[in-house]
C-alpha cells in the first residue's frame, strides 16, 4: 500500500523554501543533493531526486560518442601525448583569448606532471 506524504512549506522573500523533513526522509535527501521539479499541465508539481549526473549537452554527447567509435575503429591512430606535441600546441596559443590559454596551461601542467 502506497502512503501519500503531504506537507507544506513557505516561500521566503527570496523565493527559497525548506524541504520538509518528511519529504527529505521519503526521498532520502542529504545536504547538497540536487532536486528535479516537473510541472504538469494541470499545475501539479512533482519533486524528485535529480540524477547524479547533470544532463549532458547533446552536441558534446554526440561528439564524445563519435570519438569513441573512431578510436575503437582506428586504434592505430592513437598516439601518446608528448612534450613536443604540447609545445606545438603552445605555439598556437598566441591567437587565443587569455581564458583559453589559461585552460590549456592548467591542462598541460596536469598531464606533464
Amino acid at each position: 500500500m502506497n502512503t501519500a506524504i503531504e506537507d507544506d512549506s513557505t516561500l521566503t522573500d527570496r523565493y527559497q523554501t525548506t524541504v520538509p523533513a518528511s519529504v527529505r526522509r521519503a526521498l532520502n535527501l542529504k545536504r547538497r543533493d540536487r532536486l528535479h521539479y516537473t510541472v504538469r499541465s494541470n499545475g501539479e508539481v512533482v519533486l524528485s531526486r535529480a540524477d547524479d549526473e547533470p544532463s549532458q549537452d547533446p552536441v558534446v554527447a554526440s561528439f564524445l560518442a563519435f570519438l569513441e567509435r573512431d578510436l575503437q575503429a582506428h586504434p592505430e591512430n592513437i598516439r601518446p601525448a608528448t612534450t613536443s606535441a604540447f609545445a606545438q600546441q603552445a605555439r598556437r596559443l598566441c591567437c587565443l583569448p587569455q581564458d583559453a590559454q589559461l585552460g590549456y596551461r592548467q591542462f598541460h601542467r596536469t598531464w606533464s606532471a
